[in-house]
């Protein structure tokens, strides 16, 4: 999906640092770690799916994810893209700090 929008995907289910990261896009030098979280109706809204406790793991992946590749430091941006039961996308850029 993020492809159609002009996102070019670097990595699919990375491991590291104690968390996964369900992808890693990029588009015009822009970095995101994505975080695909499936929402029942009953579940929190999208800025309250990703506990405290995932974002740490989360951000530290993302910083490992950076390190292993030779970034040069630069602020993580997390996207975080909630799925309803139809299918329906809900997708929160700049979720939480990174």
């Amino acid at each position: 999906m993020l492809e159609g929008e002009g996102w070019a995907t670097l990595a699919r289910n990375w491991r590291g640092g104690g968390g996964e990261l369900d992808a890693v896009v990029e588009r015009a030098g822009m970095l995101r770690f994505v975080e695909v979280k499936l929402r029942e109706l009953d579940d929190p809204l999208s800025d309250e799916a990703v506990d405290a406790n995932k974002r740490t793991r989360l951000r530290r992946a993302a910083r490992l994810w950076l390190e292993e590749r030779g970034e040069p430091a630069r602020e993580v941006c997390f996207l975080v893209a909630t799925v309803d039961p139809g299918g329906a996308i809900d997708w929160v850029d700049d979720a939480f700090d990174g």
